[in-house]
């Protein structure tokens, strides 16, 4: 297993669709920040957000074991990485997966 690279690329946040349907006072991801990264070698990385997890876990495990491309190769401009976002509807946050060659 290889392993892999989980940044934080983007963090977003409906406050319209969050006015209609969110809790009070809720706002971006408290659990995660721009920028933030994380390594796994195929399992959850220590820190990282649960519900996250179970949303990219399968890319993270492909990639971590060799796999190159998904979708026939017409998802990303470079084999060897996913881009995955977490399935919170009102904050969702945008995940770039790279597998890194040692």
């Amino acid at each position: 297993m290889k392993k892999c690279e989980i940044k934080v690329i983007k963090m977003y946040f409906d406050e319209e669709i969050a006015k209609e349907y969110g809790a009070d006072g809720i706002g971006k991801c408290p659990l995660l920040k721009d920028g933030e990264t994380f390594y796994s070698d195929g399992g959850m990385p220590e820190g990282f957000c649960n519900d996250a997890w179970m949303a990219i876990q399968h890319f993270v495990f492909a990639l971590a074991s060799g796999c190159g491309e998904f979708f026939d190769g017409n998802w990303v401009k470079k084999p060897g990485r996913a881009i995955c976002s977490c399935n919170d509807g009102l904050r969702p946050v945008i995940f770039k997966i790279e597998r890194m060659e040692e």
